[in-house]
């Protein structure tokens, strides 16, 4: 697991994905602990796991500048993009380390987020109000849309409001892109197969007596993928569709990375 947790990477990643799986740990008692995984695209379309974390859930950018640093340290000297649950200090360590790369939050997590400062029973005229926000043409009918949310809502739920306004930057990169794009780089959902892998195998063996049995456990269920799968198949053939339209919005620094 070191080994491959130091292997070499590559020197250009068109997108990264970060997200976290919680496991039980304990440690003195038995608590949620995250443990991230960073998954990055490949120039071919393949996916590929740069590796693991384990955190203690109050993360900052000084955390994130020493997984930033050591991913660099391997190899990584671009990333075009970076997609994240609006990790606190992350946009930060990442301006430090690979100052070109975009930052983009997940819309998903964004709603989830929204809807827990909600009433249940106005989660369906909040989703009907949001979603013109996330799916507008440009930033600027975004912005419109989200003044009408503000509007309707920001009396009743104005830490709705806030949450968007706090995430308005990490929120709006994806926009400037089409349609296709859209779907594959404003969400981390593209990791959520191999999380639902890993919870599997997480939830079979209850918590762990110590924060290095359970990233043995994750490891091993990350080992356990197939990369020849049909899943991997129609992974590749989706990104190598969008990794066309990258070459171009990216001012052909994907060419650089393919030769």
């Amino acid at each position: 697991m070191a080994e491959w947790q130091g292997r070499p990477l590559d020197a250009v990643y068109p997108v990264v994905f970060i997200d976290a799986i919680h496991v039980k740990i304990r440690d003195g008692s038995v608590a949620n602990r995250p443990i991230y995984v960073a998954l990055a695209v490949t120039a071919e379309g393949r996916r590929e796991i740069l590796g693991l974390w384990a955190g203690d859930g109050g993360e900052g950018a000084k955390h994130w500048l020493h997984i930033l640093t050591e991913i660099k340290n391997r190899g990584v000297s671009d990333v075009l993009m970076l997609v994240c649950d609006g990790l606190k200090g992350l946009p930060e360590a990442v301006e430090t380390v690979w100052p070109r790369t975009i930052v983009q939050t997940c819309v998903v997590h964004l709603l989830r987020n929204s809807f827990r400062y909600a009433a249940r029973q106005d989660w369906d005229k909040i989703a009907k109000l949001l979603k013109p926000i996330y799916t507008a043409p440009t930033e600027e009918a975004a912005l419109d849309r989200f003044a009408e949310f503000a509007d309707a809502w920001g009396r009743k739920y104005p830490a709705i409001v806030k949450l968007w306004e706090n995430a308005w930057e990490e929120f709006t990169p994806f926009l400037r892109f089409d349609t296709e794009i859209r779907r594959i780089v404003c969400t981390t959902n593209a990791i959520e197969s191999v999380n639902a892998r890993i919870r599997r195998a997480v939830k079979a063996r209850g918590h762990f007596p110590n924060e290095q049995a359970a990233l043995k456990c994750v490891y091993m269920a990350i080992m356990s993928l197939d990369p020849t799968g049909k899943g991997q198949a129609r992974w590749t053939m989706r990104w190598k569709t969008a990794l066309n339209a990258f070459d171009i919005t990216f001012d052909g620094r994907l060419s650089v990375a393919r030769q």
